[in-house]
């Protein structure tokens, strides 16, 4: 399933027309600028540093296997107090295409033929156009679902009481504060 093209900050296009046996690897640091444009396309308060491992090598006929991690330290707003939470990412990357007009992605997809997914196993493989793979996208990717969508300060829990309205409202001036709003 081919997905629409976006730009990613700390995109790396790697030839994959004739990768050596062995593979080809890769390294993504991100600079100050990739570092704030992944902060603010995944609403956290600032990533402090960034780096992907990757390993590019030939799959089945013409396919392609990537794998390797990308770790990331990041800075995360408390979901209860908007406090600056860090928090450490170190997660594998794993990811396998296929050429558009690869008779294995048809076979699939429109020979009718029954395909098995198991939940727990690897995705099934993603194709791609020409010569080329965004390794870096694919990278942050892989960062984007490690972040933890409910960062919590420790100690940090909502207040127990009838005032909720008042919870809201120091929640909201908080808020406004942290983000340069009155």
């Amino acid at each position: 399933m081919k997905r629409p093209v976006a730009h990613s900050p700390v995109s790396f296009v790697a030839n994959v027309a004739r990768l050596p046996q062995k593979g080809l690897p890769v390294v993504v640091e991100a600079d100050a600028e990739q570092r704030a444009a992944l902060a603010g396309e995944h609403g956290l308060l600032s990533v402090e540093a960034y780096r992907a491992e990757l390993l590019v090598t030939p799959w089945k006929r013409n396919g392609v296997k990537v794998s390797g991690r990308v770790e990331a330290d990041i800075t995360q707003a408390c979901v209860v107090t908007l406090d600056p939470v860090p928090a450490h990412i170190d997660e594998a990357v794993e990811g396998l295409f296929l050429p558009e007009d690869s008779k294995l992605g048809r076979e699939g997809f429109e020979g009718g033929g029954e395909i098995l997914i198991d939940a727990d196993g690897p995705d099934s493989p993603e194709t791609f156009a020409g010569d080329t793979i965004d390794v870096g996208a694919l990278a942050e990717q892989f960062f984007g679902l490690a972040i933890d969508p409910y960062p919590r300060k420790q100690g940090a829990s909502l207040p127990n009481g009838d005032d909720g309205e008042s919870a809201e409202s120091d929640f909201q001036q908080k808020l406004r504060s942290l983000l340069g709003k009155s």
